[in-house]
């Protein structure tokens, strides 16, 4: 082989590419190790949490695709203009990915039944929250079976029927039967699940109330950010309230011409017994919240000048839990399920579920809402201060007599 064909062929030429490039990456990687070695070390962990250093990799993952996609392209038309035949065959690679992405997309989905399936909802422990899980995984299994066939015969249509130059496609233009399979079964899929959904509904909202069994009615105010709880008194009805009286007395605007209201009472945490109705009469101050307990599926939002009722009914209560869960430090929470400004975060309170007569211990040490700087606000009979009885007196007289004595005989 003559000098010349030794330096032209293609052979060599890629050789001494190669060893250049080798070369050359060699030496910068030593000059770089170098560099490293004699620099101080550069705390590299905030750069990771910044917003531009994920859009410069997204950016540089794109430039990536876009050189090799060009660089594909110029390889398809050197070989076009060389009379070669293609290539590469894309429709088969495109067959290829639909076949590939339908068996990661099936792995995903079970992947997330799995993983993240005990993460949908906690256990109910309400009685009308046992209907809704029923209705939602009768609605969940539905929906999972029609996503899986339907996605099995889209991508596998898809790579069974690729392009192929030995077959012509068949030209279907219309089927009556088909167009009523598709239309029918789904409609009265639907139709089920729609009645289901309405009549679950019915039976929570529209409840005949028990005269022998009369729900508790609690008084919830959200605010940003924080949440206000309010009972009745003995006489189990919350009073009144005009936003004209919110005062810095009276911040949520009780309005005590109501005698209803002169015996209600604040809590900093929601304590219901278990087995009663309780009556929740929602409320807010100033913008819209959304009052959400996931374990009773109850979810409302709280509108300014609109009460909102909902009522359930506990069944279990928070020991129970704690023991279902093997967590002693399990509580129930009630939390602001809408994006309520910068608080919103904080907005939640605990709520405990306890037998009757813990109940009754409780609420009895609770304070009334009405105290004595509203009741001259209101022009009400300032409450008399308790007066010592005889018997207390006495004993009061007797025992700072002996302590003179003990410290005469000292």
């Amino acid at each position: 082989m003559s000098l010349r064909k030794f330096i032209t062929n293609k052979t060599t030429a890629a050789l001494a590419v190669l060893i250049t490039a080798f070369a050359n990456t060699s030496v910068f990687a030593q000059d770089a190790a170098a560099g490293a070695a004699a620099a101080p070390k550069v705390d590299m962990g905030e750069i990771y949490k910044s917003v531009i250093f994920y859009i410069l990799a997204f950016l540089a993952v794109c430039l990536f695709i876009a050189i090799i996609g060009k660089a594909i392209r110029v390889y398809e038309l050197s070989r076009e203009a060389q009379g070669k035949p293609v290539g590469i065959n894309w429709n088969r690679i495109h067959a290829s990915l639909f076949a590939l992405f339908l068996v990661v997309g099936l792995y995903g989905v079970y992947w997330e039944y799995t993983v993240h399936g005990a993460m949908l909802l906690p256990d109910a422990a309400s009685e009308h929250g046992k209907k809704i899980d029923k209705m939602f995984n009768l609605t969940l299994i539905i929906t999972t079976i029609v996503f899986v066939v339907t996605h099995i015969l889209l991508f596998g249509f898809s790579y069974i029927y690729k392009y192929s130059a030995k077959r012509k496609a068949y030209y279907y233009p219309h089927n009556n039967t088909i167009e009523k399979i598709w239309t029918i079964i789904p409609a009265l899929v639907l139709t089920v699940l729609v009645l289901m959904g309405f009549l679950t509904w019915r039976s929570i909202f529209f409840k005949t109330e028990d005269p022998k069994n009369k729900p508790l009615q609690i008084e919830v105010t959200s605010e940003q950010f924080k949440w206000s709880i309010r009972y009745p008194g003995a006489d189990g009805v919350v009073g009144a309230k005009n936003y004209k009286l919110t005062t810095a007395t009276n911040p949520l605007g009780i309005d005590f011409k109501d005698l209803n209201s002169r015996d209600d009472e604040m809590a900093d945490e929601m304590v219901i017994p278990v087995g009663k109705p309780v009556k929740l009469i929602l409320t807010s101050k100033d913008v819209i919240h959304s009052f959400y307990m996931p374990h009773f599926r109850v979810q409302l939002n709280t509108v300014p000048g609109m009460r909102v009722f909902f009522e359930f009914t506990p069944t279990k209560t928070t020991a129970e839990m704690q023991q279902e869960t093997n967590d002693p430090n399990f509580k129930y929470l009630f939390y602001c399920a809408k994006i309520c400004g910068s608080g919103h975060y904080n907005m939640q309170k605990v709520v405990r579920v306890v037998s009757e007569a813990e109940y009754k211990t409780w609420i009895a040490e609770q304070k009334t809402y009405l105290n004595d700087d509203l009741r001259k606000q209101f022009n009400l009979p300032v409450a008399p201060a308790p007066v010592k009885s005889v018997a207390d007196s006495v004993a009061n007289d007797s025992a700072a007599v002996k302590t003179n004595q003990m410290a005469l005989n000292k």
